[in-house]
């Protein structure tokens, strides 16, 4: 059952919800049903060719006004 992140198109309000089967989330805040699904910044380990480990994360995102995580996902 993975953990998503949503946003409320009514309130605006962000938020995350534990998702079972069929679930349908709803807004904490104002019980709105009509939210959206957040892309999730990951965070991952690599270890480059140097052998050297390097801590990356998605939400490294040149534009800092997005929550996309990527250039590519925002479109900006």
């Amino acid at each position: 059952m993975p953990i998503y992140e949503f946003c409320c198109k009514k309130c605006n309000q962000e938020f995350e919800y534990l998702v079972f089967g069929s679930d349908k989330p709803v807004c904490p805040g104002c019980k709105s049903k009509n939210v959206s699904k957040l892309m999730s910044a990951c965070g991952f380990v690599s270890k480059g060719g140097s052998g050297k480990t390097m801590r990356t994360s998605a939400s490294t995102s040149s534009c800092s006004g997005c929550s996309a995580g990527s250039c590519a996902g925002c479109g900006h």
